[in-house]
């Protein structure tokens, strides 16, 4: 028996190092296209089209989550003036915040004319179908960058005016 445990070990000691060994050994065999061969390889594409397809959804996430923001901007108006006044109410200085609300409040119309062409690029998803499947790549990629400038556009129509919003309230909330 103490012969067979030095036997064992060596066999599984070879089989680790045969087995490692032919791991980096390739699965499957490549090889080259003639000269004469003008089709395009198809292998990257699904992947492409896969990254195409995950990049419009989360473009249209975006604006359509820009668009909510949009859209109840005039109930946070409304609200931020209601809790403006009562401070005012109490005597406290809201002059910072008040100046930033009615800057942020000056924007919002630029910023939702700058937001409306999205909702034709969406509607009219050029190279994708409707189910959000790339159908023309050229077409796609023009789809997404153009939704993408509409985003932006809108991003810089509000100016920062939000972050400068965010940023007075902070002070306010420590100041108080």
């Amino acid at each position: 028996m103490s012969k067979l445990i030095p036997f064992f070990k060596k066999f599984a000691l070879a089989a680790l190092v045969l087995a490692i060994g032919l791991t980096a050994l390739p699965a499957a065999s490549a090889s080259a296209a003639s000269l004469q061969d003008q089709t395009t390889p198809t292998g990257n594409q699904p992947a492409n089209y896969a990254r195409l397809e995950r990049v419009w959804a989360r473009a249209q996430n975006a604006y359509q989550h820009q668009g909510d923001r949009l859209a109840k901007a005039d109930e946070f108006l409304t609200r931020a003036q209601s809790l403006i006044d009562k401070a005012n109410q109490k005597g406290w200085d809201t002059s910072a915040i008040q100046a930033a609300l009615n800057a942020f409040g000056a924007v919002i119309p630029a910023a939702q004319a700058a937001h409306d062409p999205g909702a034709a690029i969406i509607a009219s998803h050029n190279g994708f179908d409707a189910a959000g499947k790339v159908t023309d790549r050229a077409a796609a990629i023009g789809t997404v960058k153009a939704l993408g400038q509409v985003l932006k556009g809108t991003h810089a129509a509000m100016n920062g005016t939000g972050q400068a919003l965010r940023a007075a309230v902070r002070a306010f909330r420590e100041a108080h």
